[in-house]
């Protein structure tokens, strides 16, 4: 049986077809691809803060009094025009001082020009005197003359002689006199500039009585009324600037880098003479969003500096960005004036420049899916620049013209056979590219 079954196997084995082996190859995939290429992108983020006023100016009474003036729109939330007085302090005690400074001048202005008058008249008296002190001594000199003859008696000679002692006493004591109107009128001077400065300081006092606002203002705390009694240093009012208001956006340090990346790999090197140039070059733009208001709720604003550090606990740091003229046109477009403590976002936004940017929605876990030029899967490895929104900024990885699939590809394995399908509508919109 045995020697049988060996046989038989043996005839089978002579007569088996021999196996041939056929290549099956794997159907290829249809996927969705774009041609990549660079388009203009502007980076964008979005920063939130509150309204803040630029200028806060409080109305403080530098004199003290009775108030006996209160505008009647110096109330909270009113607008009240620059130059308005506001004030009034009672200013009869001021005027009083100031009349009494004035006749305090003038009366130094006259004892100033009787002064001058005095040393004219003493000058006179003096060049006189000298006249006379010539001729007495050509008097004495006549008589010595006639006495050495002994024509005369020694009585005349000594009258003659006591007569030019007075006279030469009287040009001394005349002389004494004008040497002291020198300090004299220095003193009156002097008077007349303490006067002055007196009656300078009157005047400003006397003004200070009215309190006027310096600028277009609307009125924030009002805690004032007529007939009250205030001293110097009271404050009054506080009144805040509406030609501009500010906001303090908290960014994420994270979102710096887009707005950075304008820069294009530029080296900048910040120092305080020039962060407000290198700012300027930015020519960053900013929009002020009302945070749950309308639509048309939107101003234009610019970026007027950077913080100086960074908040360590929520790894941000502030922009401040100012909107001029808030309240322009504010019923005409339907928006509300911005207001102090309003809630906003601010959308900023880096000049446009040129890159690859493709839909996030292509990119798997850092990694891009290819088509190559042989109609087969390639996987590269990308260095993404930033994301915003739906798209991505690729800064290596990716070359222009490479075939890039955009949708979902299941299984992924290498080199297998693809069968690619361009889209030719752009991928990105407008809005995701601004």
């Amino acid at each position: 049986m045995i020697a049988i079954g060996v046989v038989a196997f043996k005839n089978m084995q002579s007569k088996a077809k021999e196996v041939v082996h056929e290549n099956v190859g794997m159907e290829a995939k249809l996927v969705d691809v774009i041609s990549i290429k660079k388009q203009p992108f502007s980076a964008r983020v979005t920063a939130y803060g509150n309204v803040q006023p630029t200028v806060v100016f409080q109305g403080k009474a530098e004199v003290g009094g009775k108030v006996t003036y209160v505008h009647p729109a110096l109330k909270r939330g009113a607008n009240i025009a620059a130059g308005t007085v506001v004030v009034r302090i009672n200013p009869i005690d001021y005027k009083l001082s100031l009349d009494k400074n004035r006749s305090d001048l003038e009366t130094s202005k006259s004892q100033l020009e009787l002064l001058m008058q005095e040393r004219g008249s003493t000058r006179a008296s003096l060049k006189l005197a000298n006249a006379n002190l010539r001729l007495g001594l050509q008097e004495l000199g006549r008589i010595r003359t006639i006495f050495n003859r002994q024509l005369i008696a020694r009585s005349k000679l000594d009258a003659e002689e006591q007569k030019v002692l007075q006279l030469r006493q009287k040009v001394s004591d005349t002389q004494g006199k004008l040497n002291t109107y020198a300090s004299r009128i220095k003193n009156a001077n002097a008077k007349i500039r303490r006067s002055l400065q007196q009656v300078k300081g009157g005047k400003t006092t006397l003004g200070r009585t009215q309190i006027k606002i310096p600028f277009d203002a609307r009125i924030s705390v009002a805690n004032l009324d007529k007939g009250e009694i205030i001293n110097a240093g009271s404050i009054l009012f506080e009144a805040i600037n509406t030609d501009a208001v500010e906001i303090n956006a908290e960014l994420p340090i994270s979102q710096m880098q887009r707005l950075l990346s304008a820069l294009q790999g530029k080296t900048v090197d910040l120092n305080v003479t020039n962060s407000n140039q290198h700012l300027k070059s930015l020519n960053l733009k900013a929009r002020v969003k009302l945070v749950g208001g309308n639509k048309k709720a939107v101003w234009t604003g610019r970026v007027a500096r950077f913080s100086e550090s960074v908040d360590p606990t929520r790894h941000t740091t502030a922009i401040t960005v100012v909107v001029d003229h808030p309240d322009k046109h504010s019923i005409a477009n339907g928006r509300p004036p911005l207001l102090k403590g309003m809630y906003v976002g601010v959308e900023l936004s880096a000049p446009a420049y040129p890159a690859i940017i493709i839909p996030r929605k292509a990119i798997h876990s850092g990694r891009a899916f290819l088509v190559n030029q042989e109609n087969k899967l390639e996987i590269r490895t990308l260095d993404i620049q930033s994301r915003q929104g739906n798209i991505a900024v690729i800064h290596k990885g990716l070359n222009v013209g490479e075939q890039l699939i955009i949708n979902d590809l299941v299984p992924v394995i290498k080199g297998m056979p693809l069968k690619p399908f361009v889209k030719k509508a752009s991928h990105l919109s407008a809005q995701d590219v601004k």
